[in-house]
């Protein structure tokens, strides 16, 4: 089958326990429907012995089969392995919601970047314990959220976090320089479509001052 770059493109998600057999059944799967594997990128937990896998694949309309009758048949190969997997839109960007604190270097970038087109995603709203960025945020004409928080009022301002995720239908949340840490509750509920942009590399230097920790630690690379 000829291939294209403006044949639709969609992204195949998966995790699973590692098992033989996982990558030659989602291989298999997409040739024997005339999808073009142009990326896959794989890797294996050691210590919790979980396969995780990401593939970005393009259908020929004219003799692969529509997304929704791919994502139908996929269930069995699923189930055989009991899979997590999610398909989606390569062309529809990621929704994006932002949490920030006062510091606006993170933030910055992620915006400038996605000006650039270097980060395709769509932010639904940005997210901050104070009130500094606001100004910053609403110049780009996105939304900006107060969420206050002290340590009496911390549950209660996660349960809204969650239900702010919920009404923007967020795929992705980005900690970018969020003084706070996530209750466990909260992390639980965000698996799996939550990153933090951290300044070290945890676990090594956590908690405040982390560049003073890695410079007493005489570490000569650190980064996000």
């Amino acid at each position: 089958m000829a291939t294209n770059n403006q044949q639709p493109s969609f992204i195949l998600t998966v995790t699973c326990q590692a098992m033989v057999g996982v990558v030659a059944a989602i291989t298999g799967f997409l040739a024997e429907r005339q999808g073009y594997i142009a990326e896959m990128a794989q890797y294996d937990d050691e210590a919790t012995g979980r396969f995780f896998c990401r593939v970005v694949f393009r259908l020929d309309p004219e003799v692969s089969p529509d997304i929704e009758t791919l994502k139908k048949d996929f269930v069995a190969i699923a189930d055989k392995f009991d899979m997590g997997w999610s398909v989606r839109d390569a062309g529809v960007p990621t929704r994006t919601l932002i949490l920030v604190s006062k510091a606006d270097h993170c933030l910055d970038d992620l915006l400038f970047r996605k000006r650039k087109g270097e980060l395709f995603m769509e932010v639904v709203a940005v997210v901050s314990n104070h009130q500094d960025l606001r100004a910053m945020v609403e110049r780009e004409g996105i939304r900006f959220v107060h969420l206050p928080v002290t340590p009496k009022t911390r549950a209660q301002q996660e349960t809204r976090l969650l239900e702010i995720v919920d009404e923007t239908a967020a795929e992705l949340v980005v900690l970018a320089r969020y003084m706070q840490i996530l209750s466990e509750p909260t992390t639980t509920a965000l698996a799996g479509r939550c990153i933090n942009i951290h300044h070290s590399f945890l676990p090594g230097f956590k908690g405040a001052r982390p560049y003073h920790q890695a410079w007493e630690r005489g570490v000569k690379l650190i980064g996000a």
